[in-house]
Formats: structure tokens, C-alpha cells, sequence
């Protein structure tokens, strides 16, 4: 993986217009327009893909690994994740999958959906252990993960310290791999199959352990291409590959985690405006009767990742069909001492004004008065999300009143109403509604 990028969105500054179409999308205001191109705040972007989904110009480009990595590895191990299989129509057996991943060149294929079970397991026992956490919040999304610690800090501490399925299976799967290739591991190639840009970084950088075990990230999309070919063969003899039940499978869909913990106190939404109204209503203790918040930032949930090929909905409809063939669990049970975070995960604060108690203090008073000025209508015309935001960038010294159209064409009839005041009130000048024009002359 690339080591120059700090999150998975990057810019094509030659197909960007500066439409401000992904300035009002997205959800953390992380993205400006200056100088007619769209800007990326790293510390602020949370890698949701939202700004990819409204780019129309396709300027804003997930970054991932390509498929060619395989190659940098003696022994191939793909982690698929379980919004893979909503991607194929008529799928009436997940082993059809997983046995063209293997014919397509992987030497083993171990299925997120599978940890998915382990880390349902896990969540059941860890909610009924900590009542005085209620609700938990799902850390399964790092979109949402990374919203919570930039946005709505207070909630921190009703994370749920629990690895997401990815890192789990990663773990376990290199284990198998070692034992059943008997090559060293670093010539063993753990492979993520993303549906979304938010789990390729998180892949990258794990929030709650120091280290992950995946070696690369593969996009849905590419994999789906160079599988599809493997499809009809592996349909005539699959591999008895899967391990994975209803639960697991389940995940890959809005609402498949919280239904894998068997209670029903639990809320389950899905989208990146539908979270945030969740998590200001939480903020508000707006939900006393809950235990668990399963909060996915894409449409429908995994499978609505933009790295995804099926529509949303289309592929949660096909995954509800396939799990009338399993059963309900794979039987796959928590290795010892894995799956936890391994320390404390904190708040994130980024962008407040820098300097001393009254310097801040007279920073915030300069953007109340700057509002004063602006109509608050939020258009995005000069770049900004909203007018607050414009403020606040003039106050950092990145950006000038001047940005905004209202405010200039307002300065503009005040500055031509005076000049029309002093000619019709100056001795000897004729009023400015007299003036003579070529026509009345």
C-alpha cells in the first residue's frame, strides 16, 4: 500500500471543477473549494465516501492496493468480506465464491463473515458483562468509529473495545496459513476484500491495537471483475470452503450485526445523515431502554460501499436469499486472548484556534461578528460547507470575506447607494433619476 496517502480518498485536482457538490455532502466538513479545486482536510476526512459517491466528475478516488500485490507473496490468503457475495446474482451457495477466489490464484480463503460469528459471540458476553456502558456502540465501521472520536467525543466511552471481524479473521488466518504452508510469515500475504475506503485505512492504520495483520487491500470491484470468468467452473465442483452461518453472512447488511446478538434492545441504522441523527439523540440520552447501537455509514450498510459493484439494495435482497441455505452459525468459536483492543481509544480534536484562553476566546468573538455579515443561507458558493465554517477559515487566515458572493454584492449596492446619494445631493448636479441617456436626449 501506498506510504504517502493519511487516508483513503485523494483528489484528482485535473478532473475536479469546483462544484462544491462534495463540499455539501460531506459529513465531517473536512473538504473546501479554493482556487476552483476541492481541498481534503486529513485530519477530518473519516474516509466515509460520501464525496465519491457525489462527485460527478469522478475527481475524488478511492485509494487501495491493486490486484498485482499478489504477486509480491509465496502464499496468497484472501479475506473476503461478506458483502462479496451480494454482488453475484442467483447465488445459492457462498463455496461458489470462495472457490473461484481460489482458482483466480489465492492458495486459501478464510471468511470475514466467520470472525463476524466470533465477534458476535464476543459482543453478546461483553454487552451482558458492562451494563454501566449501555448502550454499546458498534465499532465494526470505521467511518462511524472515526466520527465518534472527531465529533461526538462524550460517546467514547460507550464503544464497544472489540476488534472489527477483518482484524480478527487477518490474525487467524495467518496462523492457518503458517501451520498449513509452513513458510515464515513474511512470505504469507493476508489479503481484505473492501467493500468501502473507510476499512481499506482502517486496514492501514487500526484503531485500538498497534499493529494489523492484513498485508494489503483489495477493492470489491476489481476482485469481482477477475472472479467473474472462475464463476461458472467453480458452480460445476465448489470446494466445501465456507464456515460461515446466517449470523456471519448476515453482517454484510444494515442491522445484520445487532441481529446477531439474539436481544432485542438495539437500534440499527445505516446512511451517514441517519448516524449522526442517532448520535446526537445519544448524546441526548434520547434511548434509556437500549443496550446496543449498530451504526453502518453506507446505505444499507456493507454492501452499499462505493468500492461495492450491486446496488445497495439489490445486494442486501440477494444475501437474504443465500442465508436461507445456511445455518444459523458456522460453530466457530473465539480463540483465547484475541479480538480485544489492546489500549484506549480517545477523543480526537482537531482545528480548534490555537494560542492562549482570551486568544481563543477573541478568535470565537471575531466569527460571531464575521456572521453578522453573512446571509447564513449555507450555499457553498465560496467554498465553504456553511457560513460558520467560512468564518472560522477567515479567522485561521485561509480565507478572505470576500469569498462570499452575498457579502460582496451586498457591499456593492451599499457602496452604490452611497455614490448615488452624494451625486443627487451635491450642488448644481442634476438627480441621478434626471440624468439624461442617449434615448430621452
Amino acid at each position: 500500500m501506498n506510504d504517502s496517502y493519511t487516508h483513503s480518498i485523494q483528489l484528482d485536482q485535473e478532473k475536479c471543477i469546483g462544484c462544491t457538490n462534495c463540499v455539501k455532502r460531506c459529513p465531517t466538513q473536512a473538504i473546501r473549494v479554493w482556487d476552483g479545486k476541492a481541498h481534503i482536510s486529513h485530519e477530518l476526512c473519516i474516509d466515509c465516501g460520501e464525496c465519491v459517491r457525489a462527485c460527478a466528475s469522478h475527481a475524488k478516488v478511492p485509494v487501495y492496493d491493486p490486484i498485482e500485490r499478489m504477486d509480491d507473496y509465496k502464499y496468497k490468503v484472501a479475506l473476503p468480506a461478506p458483502s462479496l457475495c451480494g454482488q453475484f446474482n442467483n447465488l445459492e451457495d457462498s463455496n461458489i465464491v470462495l472457490t473461484a477466489l481460489r482458482q483466480m490464484g489465492f492458495d486459501m480463503v478464510y471468511e470475514v463473515a466467520s470472525a463476524a460469528e466470533i465477534v458476535s459471540e464476543m459482543s453478546r458476553q461483553y454487552i451482558e458483562d458492562h451494563p454501566e456502558k449501555w448502550p454499546l456502540i458498534s465499532t465494526a465501521c470505521p467511518a462511524v468509529l472515526k466520527l465518534i472520536r472527531l465529533k461526538f467525543p462524550g460517546l467514547v466511552k460507550h464503544l464497544l473495545p472489540i476488534q472489527p471481524p477483518v482484524e480478527i479473521a487477518a490474525e487467524i488466518a495467518r496462523k492457518q496459513a503458517i501451520e498449513k504452508s509452513g513458510l515464515p510469515s513474511e512470505e504469507i500475504g493476508i489479503f481484505f476484500i473492501s467493500p468501502c475506503p473507510a476499512k481499506v485505512f482502517s486496514c492501514r492504520a487500526p484503531i485500538g491495537v498497534d499493529k494489523t495483520e492484513v498485508d494489503a487491500t483489495l477493492a470489491m470491484k476489481d476482485v469481482y471483475v477477475k472472479i467473474l470468468p472462475y464463476m461458472k467452473k467453480a458452480v460445476e465442483d465448489p470446494e466445501d470452503l465456507s464456515r460461515a452461518g446466517r449470523i456471519g453472512i448476515g453482517w454484510g447488511t444494515s442491522g445484520g450485526e445487532a441481529a446477531g446478538l439474539l436481544n432485542d434492545h438495539y437500534l440499527a441504522a445505516d446512511g451517514i445523515e441517519n448516524c449522526i441523527r442517532v448520535l446526537n439523540q445519544l448524546e441526548d440520552q434520547s434511548f434509556p431502554q437500549l443496550r446496543f447501537v449498530e451504526l453502518d455509514s453506507c446505505p444499507g450498510g456493507c454492501v452499499g460501499g462505493v468500492l461495492a459493484v450491486e446496488n445497495p439494495y439489490i445486494a442486501k435482497t440477494k444475501l437474504m436469499t443465500l442465508k436461507k441455505y445456511l445455518p444459523v452459525s458456522g460453530g466457530i468459536h473465539s480463540p483465547e486472548d484475541t479480538g480485544y483492543w489492546t489500549h484506549e481509544v480517545e477523543p480526537e480534536t482537531v482545528l480548534t484556534f490555537e494560542g492562549t484562553l482570551v486568544e481563543k476566546m477573541r478568535k470565537m468573538a471575531e466569527v460571531e461578528e464575521l456572521l453578522e455579515l453573512f446571509p447564513g443561507i449555507d450555499c457553498g458558493s465560496c467554498g465553504a460547507p456553511s457560513c460558520r465554517a467560512l468564518a472560522e477559515d477567515i479567522v485561521r487566515g485561509k480565507a478572505e470575506a470576500t469569498d462570499c458572493v452575498h457579502y460582496v454584492m451586498h457591499n456593492y449596492v451599499n457602496q452604490l447607494s452611497k455614490m448615488i446619494n452624494v451625486i443627487e445631493k451635491t450642488p448644481g448636479q442634476k438627480g441621478i433619476k434626471n440624468l439624461p441617456t442617449e434615448r430621452n436626449e
